[in-house]
């Protein structure tokens, strides 16, 4: 338990037969449940699992297994094995739940600072961020690069304009943020993280971004950014027009949903029309009433930002300096 709160963890494992048994060996005291899932992999992860768990339950205080070997039938995508943990989690009503990456890059530390805002109630949700100066040294440059592009695109997406490193998968949820953003229907591919935010915001769930380090061991990442970054940014679209949708024209009404709507179908005129005028070498006037038609398209949606940024900053907790 941590601070009277009972303590999950979502373990999701492809392919981790070197790193997943210190992971379940090292796992904080705190942690009262471990749910480490494997994804079907294609190497010895599941034997290491089970012979790791049946270890560390057979030296337990309790006759309740505190490390729970689950193996699905086909892979699904790490997003996949977290929502199959969570669901496990939100069935044990787990009060907080975490999630520790199986390649051993969420040291123990690092799960307590992201535990601690959740578990003392200043936040339902909190995440890890590693992009904060000295912290993304560690981080591979391209790695960087796709990261701060996901970055922009997830705050306008998500509605959580000061949230950083949205790709980063060391987290904390409460059981009260769990059962009501529809985890059934989170995305399970690597964008399932950008996915979450966007279901948290539409929810109203406070977030806390936490500063950590990176860590980087022998383990390979299975990103593509190339394919990442363009199959992530069509899943921020869907969710951004579900979330106007859901928090500002069905649950609640604000206008900012119909600045949104009305800019960029007047950005989208302008920009059609300027190519028609470019086309048919049209006069200048024509050129000039299709820019003007261009700009306050996209005038409209920036203050539609301004609105939503207002809306949602109580939502948003930045713990920078407290870990330093």
């Amino acid at each position: 338990m941590y601070n009277d709160k009972t303590i999950a963890a979502v373990v999701p494992a492809y392919n981790e037969e070197p790193f997943i048994g210190d992971v379940i060996e090292t796992l904080p005291e705190f942690i009262d449940r471990a749910y480490v899932i494997d994804d079907r992999s294609t190497d010895d992860t599941w034997g290491e699992i089970q012979r790791k768990a049946e270890a560390v339950n057979e030296g337990g205080e309790t006759t309740l297994d505190r490390v729970v070997p689950i193996r699905h039938a086909k892979n699904k995508g790490v997003g996949g094995a977290i929502k199959t943990g969570y669901l496990h989690a939100l069935e044990d009503e787990m009060e907080v739940t975490t999630v520790i990456a199986g390649d051993g890059q969420t040291e123990p530390d690092i799960v307590e600072r992201i535990v601690a805002p959740v578990a003392d109630g200043r936040a339902e949700y909190s995440k890890g961020n590693r992009l904060l100066g000295r912290e993304r040294r560690d981080m591979p440059m391209f790695r960087q690069i796709g990261n701060f592009t996901l970055t922009l695109i997830t705050k306008i997406g998500s509605g959580y304009w000061k949230i950083m490193d949205p790709q980063n998968g060391s987290t904390a949820i409460s059981y009260e943020a769990l059962d009501r953003v529809g985890i059934e229907q989170m995305y399970e591919g690597y964008g399932y993280c950008n996915d979450l935010l966007v279901r948290l915001n539409a929810n109203n769930v406070r977030v806390a971004d936490v500063k950590r380090r990176a860590v980087y061991k022998d383990e390979e990442s299975d990103i593509d950014y190339k394919t990442y970054i363009p199959r992530v940014s069509g899943l921020l679209l869907r969710g951004f027009l579900w979330r106007l949708r859901t928090k500002y024209l069905i649950r609640d009404f604000h206008p900012l949903a119909l600045f949104y709507y009305v800019g960029a179908a007047t950005a989208g005129v302008g920009l059609l029309s300027g190519l028609k005028s470019a086309v048919n070498r049209d006069s200048g006037t024509s050129r000039g009433s299709s820019l003007v038609l261009f700009v306050l398209g996209w005038l409209f949606m920036l203050l539609a930002m301004v609105f939503d940024l207002q809306e949602n900053e109580e939502l948003e907790l930045l713990l920078y300096d407290e870990y330093e």
